[in-house]
């Protein structure tokens, strides 16, 4: 019999699964002190919270039979992953739970602001009967920008697809072929910012996302575009959306979400007549709040079943002999992956792992995990991909994973080599562990080089000719950019070549723009390693 210990309100539909289940033994207990919950824990082989309960890693010492956390949400920042993993202890969320209910908000969002819905009410609540001021436009005919396609953004397109909208849908793991079976069109952002007479966005706050509709954007923008954000603030830059807004060159917004919740009181989205916002309600439905409790409650059994599961958020325990040969490889394998998905162009449909030398007479399944790992979170955000879901969510974006072993090794004892097949390349990228320097890049895709994968990288595929190193450093130099080191591959004199530099600080995207527009310079790209 397993004991489950529920240490915030949760509704009892919500954990029916548990109630139900013949060897299950669930107590209730809410509102617990920390000292409270560390006087009971070591009872329990299962926690399941909200987001009241803070779980220490006090807490998770005194529990000796846990197994399992599960969280019923999404975020875990009430628990102490590192705490819990060393303990072996595995968390769950459910991230499928508030997919609908997120989905269904973004749309009402996108009809309030197409038919001018809240300034309409508090117009007429007001005693004035104003129907000239508040004339809308139909969402029937339109083209729909939806950014990002994954779980949320592909229920909206769905949506939009019933109501009569042309939907462009853009995403790093959109296919063609997956495009069509949903019915939208494969496009880019620049794509959408053509072509979009609404844009709502579905990606998560990563450094590719931030501002990616900024002032440069909205210069080019569809003139009379309405833009709605129930994803993250920071996706869209909010001052340059207040100005395209006064400019007269986008007709509104609709924002569930700020870059800082909650905003400020002088925020200018709060008094905007054309700007309509909510307090961050993506997930906040009575259904939702069942589904996630449901959700993390099913997962949670099959943890305690020794069953399979998913939706874990931090590392399951791997075998002591396994973790000691394959440890020192976790950090060089996920930034292997990193690299070759911040240089590849296009959807990636196949990411191949080929392990070399003495990895190949060992289980590299964890080790395939950081490699996966380092590829989506390049686009996904590092917050919603880790080791244990990586695979799960390759899985869900139908990227195949192919895993060979070798024993030819190209003289290194150990070799990683990550390829990511794309819609429109293949791109390569191998690494080892050198003794005395630790990790190293040894390859780029044709091309040998010694590179340390860290920090900020630039990636330049050039002619072999005179003068072009030269150049490069120039236009660098005079961008006050230092180069800290450099690497230059080739196969033959005067064909096709590569430089890996690395420097001191993030190249902006002009200076990158300078370096491809040089005589005899084909590509630059700059990969950030952390």
């Amino acid at each position: 019999m397993f004991k489950v210990l529920v240490s915030d309100p949760i509704s009892d539909l919500g954990i029916s699964l548990l109630v139900e289940a013949s060897d299950i033994s669930i107590d209730k207990k809410t509102g617990l002190s920390e000292d409270e919950l560390v006087a009971i824990i070591g009872e329990y082989d299962a926690l399941l919270v909200r987001s009241q309960t803070r779980v220490t890693e006090r807490i998770m010492n005194a529990g000796n039979q846990l197994k399992v956390i599960g969280r019923a949400g999404v975020g875990v920042d009430n628990i102490d992953l590192d705490a819990a993993t060393k303990r072996g202890i595995i968390v769950i969320n459910a991230p499928d739970g508030n997919t609908i209910t997120t989905c269904e908000h973004t749309f009402a969002m996108m009809m309030a602001l197409a038919r001018h819905i809240p300034q309409a009410y508090a117009k007429t609540v007001g005693g004035v009967w104003d129907r000239k001021s508040f004339v809308g436009v139909e969402l029937r005919n339109k083209v729909l920008g939806v950014l990002g396609m994954g779980r949320i953004g592909s229920e909206v397109a769905a949506r939009a697809k019933a109501f009569g909208m042309d939907v462009l849908g853009y995403d790093p793991f959109l296919t063609e072929e997956r495009a069509e079976k949903m019915g939208v069109r494969k496009a880019s952002v620049e794509d959408i910012i053509a072509e979009a007479d609404f844009i709502t966005v579905h990606t998560p706050l990563t450094p590719e996302t931030r501002h990616m509709i900024g002032k440069e954007q909205f210069a080019v923008i569809k003139k009379g575009v309405r833009i709605v954000n129930c994803a993250r603030g920071g996706i869209i830059d909010e001052l340059a959306l207040v100005e395209a807004i006064d400019a007269g060159q986008v007709a509104g917004a609709a924002f569930d979400v700020f870059e800082e919740e909650p905003p400020a009181a002088d925020h200018p989205f709060l008094t905007h007549p054309k700007i309509i916002v909510t307090p961050h309600l993506g997930a906040s439905t009575v259904e939702a709040q069942e589904n996630v409790a449901i959700d993390v409650s099913e997962q949670l059994l099959h943890i305690l079943r020794n069953e399979p599961f998913k939706n874990a958020v931090n590392m399951p325990p791997v075998a002591a002999d396994v973790l000691n040969k394959l440890e020192p490889y976790f950090q060089l394998g996920k930034k292997l992956g990193s690299f070759a998905a911040q240089i590849a162009e296009g959807p990636v449909m196949e990411i191949g792992v080929t392990y070399a030398g003495d990895l190949a007479d060992v289980d590299t399944q964890p080790l395939t995990r950081r490699v996966v790992e380092g590829v989506l979170a390049h686009h996904l955000g590092s917050d919603q991909v880790n080791v244990v879901n990586a695979m799960h969510l390759a899985k869900n974006r139908g990227v195949n994973i192919v895993v060979t072993k070798s024993q030819a090794t190209k003289g290194f004892t150990n070799q990683i080599s990550v390829q990511l097949r794309t819609d429109k390349e293949e791109r390569l990228v191998a690494g080892t562990l050198l003794n005395g320097f630790g990790p190293r890049i040894t390859q780029v895709d044709k091309f040998p080089v010694d590179v340390e994968p860290q920090g900020h990288i630039l990636l330049i595929s050039h002619h072999d000719k005179p003068g072009i190193i030269g150049r490069v450093g120039t236009l660098l130099g005079t961008s006050e950019i230092n180069i800290a080191s450099m690497q230059v591959g080739r196969k033959i004199v005067g064909g096709a070549a590569i430089m890996v530099l690395g420097v001191d600080k993030a190249v902006t995207k002009q200076v990158i723009g300078e370096l491809t527009a040089l005589p005899d310079l084909n590509n630059a790209k700059e990969v950030h390693l952390y």
